[in-house]
């Protein structure tokens, strides 16, 4: 089971300025409804063919879907691949909107 950040957690890390690389594993239609800033959208069936587009990070990187399913998965892929520092949203962007920001729209 890859880590988990939550919502709150990766709120006050991007407040306080620290190195996170976002990654949205969700279809392009759900990016285009909500999504977070700065984050790199690669749908979970493009990972092995794209992950290399992620590039190395000395910082954390979160991966992010709808309600943090697929974004398990993903951790878990990328973590196979070698990347260190992974973590999946619990909650995905769902939990976001509902504990961060509600302008996020919820689909």
């Amino acid at each position: 089971m890859p880590r988990q950040i939550t919502p709150r957690a990766l709120a006050d890390a991007l407040a306080a300025g620290e190195a996170i690389r976002l990654i949205d594993v969700r279809q392009p239609w759900e990016s285009q409804l909500a999504s977070l800033p700065g984050s790199v959208l690669i749908p979970l069936g493009e990972l092995p063919e794209r992950s290399k587009e992620i590039g190395k990070s000395d910082g954390a990187l979160v991966v992010y879907c709808h309600h943090g399913i697929r974004s398990q998965s993903a951790a878990v892929y990328l973590e196979r691949l070698g990347y260190n520092n992974v973590h999946s949203l619990s909650g995905g962007i769902d939990a976001w909107s509902c504990e961060i920001d509600p302008a996020v729209p919820r689909y």
